[in-house]
């Protein structure tokens, strides 16, 4: 799953992956199912695991599975764990709590050393460029959701 974490102003939250050299390591939080592990859940928990927040509400999520290949320079574990990619649902939370409850180190794999507040479409400046066209996917289908009034 990916998670598009957002405040009540629009600005979404931007995290930088822990030992990964600039400029393109900023991200939106994102992670793996667990066996027998609902979409939903899987979000809340990835969520949690790599920025330390809880409080949340749904705004939305995309339709279908978007989809990034790994470029054969990439030497990520993941790649010599023989994966080609990945595919994810994505999801759109408000963020209700307090800046305090972020707590990148809440979880033992540290997944982001830094943290900051930006617009959405700044995403696609720092992210890394076999993940863009994705981000682009998320952007276009949030960006909607983020304008719209919080209930």
């Amino acid at each position: 799953m990916g998670v598009v974490l957002a405040r009540t102003d629009g600005k979404v939250w931007l995290g930088r992956r822990a030992d990964t050299p600039g400029p393109y390591n900023w991200q939106f939080p994102q992670g793996g199912l667990d066996e027998g592990e609902a979409l939903y859940e899987g979000a809340l928990r990835e969520l949690r695991e790599e920025t330390g927040v809880s409080s949340v509400s749904l705004i939305g999520r995309t339709k279908d599975w978007l989809a990034y290949a790994f470029p054969p320079e990439h030497a990520g574990s993941k790649i010599a764990k023989g994966w080609l990619g990945q595919k994810q649902i994505w999801f759109l939370f408000r963020f209700l709590g307090d800046e305090q409850e972020i707590d990148l180190g809440l979880h033992h794999e540290v997944e982001f050393d830094s943290w900051r507040w930006a617009d959405i479409g700044e995403a696609l400046d720092f992210v890394v460029p076999f993940k863009r066209d994705t981000y682009r996917q998320v952007i276009e289908t949030f960006t909607p959701l983020l304008a719209a009034p919080s209930s």
